[in-house]
């Protein structure tokens, strides 16, 4: 199951200075995912409460395909920081054929993913390239989806969301071009067109990431329990084996 993943981060190798990556833009990107980038205090172990912070700016992309690089590279769409900074991507993507989804996620720093309000991945805190993975059940139309990440310290910058359909035999990085509902909305099988509305509010889909679980029936199930890492008082302990990055 893991095989590509694994040569993924295998073909990388240790973080060495990549080609550049097409991959955030501050132009807007209605069926992207959007990404609210903000500025860490230096030392952060662990990913913040990003309602206590405020946004120095916004990125869209498709997909979050960033494989291990040099922290020297930067991460596309962040102008004034290599280290010590976070984003919280969130989105909606359409599901035509309900089932068993596996989503994995490899970051470098902490990363979650929540579809649905509920965490389908946890792999928070300091570490180098690591990724994490488990499965959930979606039925078919909308789903909301958010990803938070941070960046700390140097050497590596990495993050990549991948996803295993349930016939599909390898895996492949999300893409929200994927996962966009027929353009016709007599085609839809589940749930209107009016759950397309474009916020007014910027900030709305992230209010109501957290309000929606009060408010409506979670439809995504976790199946296979998140990986959590295992914490200390100070941060994370990583028991697996991950590439050590180069200065």
């Amino acid at each position: 199951m893991r095989t590509w993943l694994v040569i993924l981060l295998a073909a990388v190798g240790p973080c060495v200075a990549q080609q550049p990556v097409t991959f955030g833009t501050t132009v807007v990107v209605p069926s992207g995912l959007r990404g609210e980038v903000y500025h860490l205090r230096h030392n952060t172990w662990m990913l913040p409460d990003f309602d206590k912070l405020e946004s120095v700016g916004s990125i869209w992309t498709t997909m979050l395909n960033i494989p291990p690089r040099h922290w020297r590279d930067g991460f596309p769409g962040v102008t004034k920081r290599n280290e010590w900074f976070g984003i919280v991507y969130t989105g909606r993507f359409w599901i035509g054929k309900p089932g068993s989804y596996r989503f994995a996620l490899t970051s470098d720093d902490g990363s979650q993913l929540f579809i649905d309000d509920q965490l389908v991945v946890d792999n928070d805190c300091q570490h180098p390239p690591l990724l994490r993975e488990s499965v959930v059940e979606l039925a078919g139309g909308l789903h909301r989806m958010r990803v938070s990440y941070f960046q700390g310290p140097r050497d590596c910058i990495a993050l990549v969301l991948a996803i295993q359909g349930p016939d599909d035999d390898e895996w492949r990085v999300f893409s929200t071009e994927e996962f966009k509902p027929p353009s016709n909305p007599e085609e839809w099988k589940f749930g209107n067109a009016s759950e397309l509305r474009a916020p007014v509010d910027p900030d709305e889909n992230r209010r109501r990431l957290g309000e929606s679980g009060r408010q409506r029936r979670k439809t995504a199930i976790v199946l296979q329990p998140p990986a959590v890492p295992a914490r200390s008082a100070d941060g994370c302990v990583v028991p697996d084996a991950v590439p050590i990055c180069r200065q």
